[in-house]
């Protein structure tokens, strides 16, 4: 089992927990949002700056201040089932201060639309153990309503405002 190491990170919109190896990025979270820390016990892990969570928290600094940052320069490792997975490397491909429907996410992944839906893509967005940097954020309702984010509501509005600034 690997060691575990944590940080937080105060963001313009709270505080948000980090979680990594020594090899990269297991999870970012709001504190107290849904499916915080995705099973993993806070209280059981190191207190730590790893190469990882420093990398990252410059990443932050740089997106709160409005910067466009290349995620791929992160190493990131969310832990999730293979359909999970499937649905956070789509979410990857949103670009920033744009936003894609659980209906569109559904269709990339099912040529047959009896095979899957919208809501369980929208189990697995609400799962997303790496905030902001795999942009669940930009997920929205085919309709175009802000619906779903674990974080609330209220910060998601603010992600999305956030980077149609720029």
């Amino acid at each position: 089992m690997n060691v575990l190491y944590k940080s937080h990170y105060d963001s313009p919109i709270g505080k948000l927990w980090i979680v990594s190896d020594e090899m990269a990025i297991k999870g970012i979270w709001f504190d107290n949002q849904r499916h915080f820390a995705a099973g993993y016990s806070l209280a059981a892990i190191q207190q730590a700056e790893t190469d990882s969570i420093l990398a990252l928290k410059k990443w932050l600094k740089a997106y709160f201040n409005g910067e466009r940052c290349d995620v791929s320069a992160l190493s990131l490792a969310p832990v999730g089932t293979v359909f999970q997975q499937q649905v956070w490397q789509i979410l990857m491909t949103i670009p920033y201060g744009e936003t894609m429907s659980y209906a569109e996410i559904a269709a990339q992944i099912w040529t047959d639309s009896a095979k899957g839906s919208p809501r369980a893509v929208g189990g697995a967005v609400g799962k997303n153990p790496i905030a902001i940097c795999i942009p669940c954020h930009r997920v929205i309702g085919s309709k175009g309503a802000i619906t779903g984010y674990a974080g609330g509501l209220e910060k998601k509005q603010w992600l999305l405002e956030h980077e149609m600034k720029r």
